[in-house]
């Protein structure tokens, strides 16, 4: 009987990636540390909820605007305790104070994939240094110390600027999967995006340059292409 040779794809080596610990995570312009509802509330709630327009930040994520301190307090709390997601607080060095939050979820050691998630910033921050630097730092956290080959950002497809982040920050757009949560009483299809480990230190050097220049002078925009 004659053999059929059918395509398969390219060995992979390496062990599987470490799993994501809560520590803190320095970088220029913000740190990323565990979230901690008794340092990190209070700011995190005046700065999201002051006004109508401060609170649109909630319209695409499963969670908030929330009904005073308290319960901004009490999601903290339970965030907080979980491990995946892993939460972090992005914390503006200048300031020293809360700007946002992001997690690491979906975490895959075996497979060493894992995703960006749960992102919000209050709107002082949103589109600048802050938000840039806090995605560098997991993702050059998740390619260098973790080990792991593919990192995935996911949203509502109707999220017009989470997908304009996503490309702005070097991810690849994949598809979109239909009619895939419900959340707020209502349909989310999923836009998904991706970035490799073979695609991260071209995506590093382009975040980098963007770190040196003056405010303004260079765009980061598409650091995967060309």
């Amino acid at each position: 009987m004659t053999e059929v040779r059918r395509p398969v794809g390219d060995p992979v080596r390496g062990d599987p990636a470490t799993r994501p610990v809560a520590r803190a995570i320095e970088g220029r312009f913000v740190r990323l540390e565990p979230l901690d509802p008794d340092a990190h509330a209070r700011g995190l709630f005046r700065r999201s909820h002051a006004t109508s327009e401060d609170e649109e930040i909630w319209t695409y994520m499963t969670y908030g605007p929330f009904d005073g301190l308290e319960e901004m307090r009490s999601w903290l709390v339970a965030a907080a305790a979980s491990t995946d997601p892993l939460f972090f607080a992005v914390v503006d060095r200048d300031m020293a104070e809360p700007v946002g939050v992001v997690s690491v979820m979906s975490i895959d050691p075996a497979m060493r994939r894992l995703e960006l998630g749960n992102i919000w910033y209050v709107r002082s921050a949103q589109r600048g240094r802050a938000n840039t630097e806090a995605a560098y730092l997991v993702l050059r956290e998740a390619f260098g110390s973790w080990g792991y080959r593919r990192a995935e950002w996911k949203c509502d497809a109707l999220n017009a600027r989470s997908r304009a982040a996503a490309e702005r920050l070097g991810f690849t757009f994949e598809g979109v999967f239909r009619q895939a949560v419900v959340y707020k009483g209502r349909n989310r299809d999923t836009a998904w995006f991706s970035m490799l480990d073979v695609e991260w230190p071209r995506v590093r050097a382009a975040m980098e340059r963007w770190f040196d220049a003056e405010p303004g002078a260079v765009s980061l925009g598409t650091p995967t292409a060309g």
